[in-house]
């Protein structure tokens, strides 16, 4: 079906005990390897790959638990073992339709795309059924990852159900990737570096009984950090490192100027009204003016990155 390229599917699976046949019976006919890393299962998912027939299934098995990021570079290395040329990531849940998969590696076959991914704000009607903490969730992600990843053109960026050519995979640092919910937006963040081409896929959400790992408080105590810290080290690999820009001068000399405007004028206006006297019209400037360039060069480094972002 793609000009003899050796097709394999990895799936990391955690308590799926409830999912993982029914996910691993879906599997189209042409793709040639299923690998299964099963990281530390404790509700009966280990008997029940035991238990499976298909010939194509390859099962791993992590002694201890080290989150679907680590368990998904487990399940890369030994597509790229096995001589995979196209490999789609998906998840053990039943959350993502397996008859998706010719639609994610179409655009790599067809058009030169070097990853594709999943993208569930482009099915409005299934997305009525998308538990509305996710949903509100995703919204308040997107924009800070298309940020830190540099990738304005697309939307969805922790949507695990992706693919990706061999010879990408390859370039990629995995030993460096995020080990667990950050994994899909580091490695877009990654991607970015090497200038590879993404395209969003539409995908239907498919949510029954089953019921996220992922906890809000988790997003919210890890993510700015690690977004920030993914934003700084692209820069620096991109746009300093490989291919020197006026991105980095309009991000370093845009962060300084409001970080100066945020912290002076936070001081004098606290200093104002402890002292009750007025601040002056010279220390109001001192803050406003930094505020305002340092808006505009973070503002015009986005804008070179939206024209410059790999399609």
């Amino acid at each position: 079906m793609y000009a003899g390229r050796r097709v394999a599917v990895v799936i990391p699976a955690f308590n799926v005990r409830d999912h993982i046949v029914s996910t691993l019976a879906g599997i189209p006919e042409f793709v040639d390897n299923i690998i299964v890393i099963d990281d530390a299962s404790t509700d009966g998912t280990t008997e029940t790959l035991a238990a499976a027939a298909d010939s194509r299934i390859t099962t791993l098995a992590h002694n201890v638990n080290r989150g679907v990021g680590r368990a998904t570079v487990t399940g890369f290395r030994n597509a790229l073992t096995q001589r995979a040329e196209l490999i789609v990531k998906m998840d053990a849940d039943g959350q993502m339709d397996p008859m998706y998969i010719p639609a994610l590696l179409d655009p790599i076959t067809s058009d030169g795309y070097g990853y594709t991914k999943g993208n569930r704000f482009l099915c409005t009607e299934e997305l009525r059924n998308m538990p509305q903490l996710r949903l509100v969730g995703a919204f308040c992600l997107s924009f800070l990852c298309k940020l830190a990843s540099g990738y304005w053109h697309v939307f969805d960026p922790v949507n695990g159900y992706v693919a990706i050519r061999a010879d990408v995979l390859r370039n990629l640092p995995l030993n460096h990737l995020a080990r667990r919910y950050f994994f899909e937006t580091d490695l877009l963040i990654h991607l970015n570096i090497f200038r590879v081409r993404v395209k969003d896929i539409p995908i239907a959400p498919r949510y029954a009984d089953e019921r996220s790992s992922m906890r809000l408080r988790t997003v919210l105590l890890t993510f700015p950090v690690l977004l920030l810290r993914g934003f700084w080290y692209r820069l620096y690999q991109r746009h300093i490192l490989r291919e020197f820009s006026p991105v980095a001068v309009f991000w370093v000399f845009g962060a300084i100027m409001l970080l100066w405007g945020m912290a002076f004028g936070s001081y004098s206006w606290a200093e104002s009204i402890l002292s009750g006297h007025v601040a002056t019209t010279g220390t109001v400037m001192l803050s406003v003016l930094p505020l305002i360039l340092g808006f505009q060069l973070a503002l015009q480094a986005v804008l070179i990155e939206i024209n410059d972002s790999p399609r």
